[in-house]
């Protein structure tokens, strides 16, 4: 955002505040993009890296689809059946890539404009397991899980948008799988969800479901309310087919997809940071092409998700600040093609809400933020290298979230923000700024004050029993579970949907009628 928009913008939100009504501290796309880890010659250089592997290494297992479409967009197919994209083809694409995107929630409140460099904060992970929100104990994560993770985010205001988090391993049947983790999302939410696909033939049935919410075809094709994302890739470059199948069906059915590539460095991508950077934009872009020749009027985000692991072991580390810097040079990547961008941050590697879970979350997620990333997954609730979610970790991480934002919005430098005259009138008078009218009138719209965050002193604390933030926020989230139940999707479309579906979460389960 530049200077003059950014006053534009705060002197709009003071023309409200004239008008009492109250302004927010932090709101969904504050613009982010002032760090950046690589300078103009850094991007330009990977930028260059990208587009000659592309051309002259190409990638491997393309599907006999994807062959046919870009081999007549100018590209080839060689010898060594590898795809070769040649570069004007590939500038192309980003040249002519959509950047309007709006991620639609079910309801409108909820819209994500995910253009420019607009920040988001998301869950995310897909982790096969959930810590007991009774014992804390880990176990396998089950489709009310999902629901249950799905209604916390609904109520955390700075959780801005609801990735599949659990993986539902009690439904062995995949298409019942596929299908009930959808309907749990979408029932769970009205903001914007995005899932995945195991196979290509579930894609007609997570059509039917969201056509079903919508009401018709043409008012989701409209205002999707859901992302399809696909791992187009199985680095080191090469294409996973069954994913491109689903690709091509999700673009033809209307929904938005994320274009994902998660190469793990020292493993499936090149160990250093940049090597690893370059081959993670480069499997993008190959997905970016191929979903433009399905539907050059796609809503596709670019993904380069790449991640790190720990040499010693070949595990996944992901609360380090090699992933930070990766994720936040991915995400400037995004700003350097100016697409839609998603990035994964916030994997942290401890298995509780410890000094270790803060410190690499905020880091991750921070980083990520300022380097503009427009829509930031895996922001909250995963522990343990993202095999599992713990409820209450969404609601310390909204207030961690909502501190990020904060200082996303920067410093707003204006002669109304500066305030000589209450300098003035303050020095004169009675010498502190406590009770004066400009301290009340920015209260609430200049501070962003945590929810469960304790700011009390150490005897106040103690009073009450000095309870760790991990207890306060299982309260918190044990309440939510007990009362927040979103009814923005009726009754009767619920009942049209199991009519049709094998659904597998009890209506009683999701506080309706049986």
């Amino acid at each position: 955002m530049s200077g003059k928009a950014r006053r534009r913008g705060r002197a709009s939100r003071v023309a409200a505040a004239d008008s009492e009504e109250e302004i927010p501290p932090v709101w969904p796309g504050l613009s982010g993009g002032a760090f950046r880890p690589l300078s103009d010659r850094d991007s330009a250089e990977v930028n260059e890296a990208v587009l000659h592997l592309l051309e002259t290494l190409g990638l491997s297992q393309a599907s006999s689809s994807m062959i046919e479409k870009v081999c007549a967009a100018g590209g080839s197919y060689n010898e060594d059946r590898r795809l070769l994209f040649p570069r004007a083809l590939v500038q192309r694409t980003i040249a002519e890539a959509r950047r309007d995107i709006v991620l639609y929630g079910q309801d409108p409140k909820h819209n994500l404009d995910i253009s420019g460099k607009r920040v988001h904060m998301s869950s995310g992970g897909g982790a096969p397991g959930v810590f007991d929100i009774r014992d804390g104990h880990y176990r396998n994560g089950t489709a009310k899980d999902l629901y249950d993770a799905a209604r916390i985010v609904d109520a955390m205001e700075n959780i801005h948008h609801f990735s599949r988090s659990i993986v539902a391993t009690d439904i062995e049947n995949v298409a019942d799988m596929d299908l009930n983790t959808a309907y749990a999302c979408l029932m769970g939410t009205s903001k914007h969800v995005s899932v995945s696909v195991s196979e290509p033939q579930n894609v007609r049935q997570l059509t039917e479901l969201c056509y079903r919410i919508a009401g018709s075809e043409e008012a989701f094709r409209a205002r999707p309310f859901l992302t399809v994302m696909v791992c187009h890739v199985v680095p080191p470059m090469r294409f996973a087919e069954e994913a491109l199948d689903t690709l091509e069906r999700a673009i033809r059915a209307g929904f938005p997809v994320q274009l994902i590539s998660a190469g793990q460095a020292g493993a499936t991508s090149p160990a250093t940071i940049a090597g690893s950077l370059v081959q993670a934009v480069a499997e993008t872009l190959a997905g970016l092409v191929f979903a433009r020749l399905v539907d050059p009027n796609v809503a596709a985000i670019f993904g380069p998700k790449p991640l790190v692991a720990d040499l010693r072991t070949g595990s996944m580390c992901g609360g380090g600040g090699e992933q930070a810097i990766l994720m936040a040079a991915a995400a400037q990547m995004g700003r350097y093609y100016d697409l839609p961008t998603t990035s994964i941050a916030g994997i942290t590697d401890s298995k509780t809400l410890d000094a270790q879970y803060g410190s690499e979350k905020n880091l991750a997620v921070a980083s990520a933020a300022h380097a503009g990333s427009n829509l930031i997954t895996q922001s909250c609730g995963m522990q343990a290298s993202l095999l599992g979610v713990a409820l209450e970790a969404y609601v310390t991480d909204n207030d961690m979230l909502g501190n990020i934002l904060r200082s996303l919005r920067g410093v707003e430098v204006t002669a109304e923000n500066i305030g000589a005259e209450v300098i003035a009138e303050v020095c004169r008078g009675e010498g502190h700024y406590l009770g004066h009218r400009h301290t009340y009138g920015r209260m609430k719209s200049d501070y962003f004050y945590p929810h469960i965050g304790d700011r009390r002193t150490p005897r106040e604390w103690e009073e009450d029993g000095a309870r760790p933030i991990g207890e306060v926020a299982r309260d918190k989230a044990r309440e939510l579970l007990a009362l927040h139940f979103p009814m923005h999707i009726s009754d009767e479309t619920d009942r049209a949907i199991r009519a049709r579906f094998n659904i597998r979460i009890g209506r009683t389960q999701m506080g309706r009628t049986a």
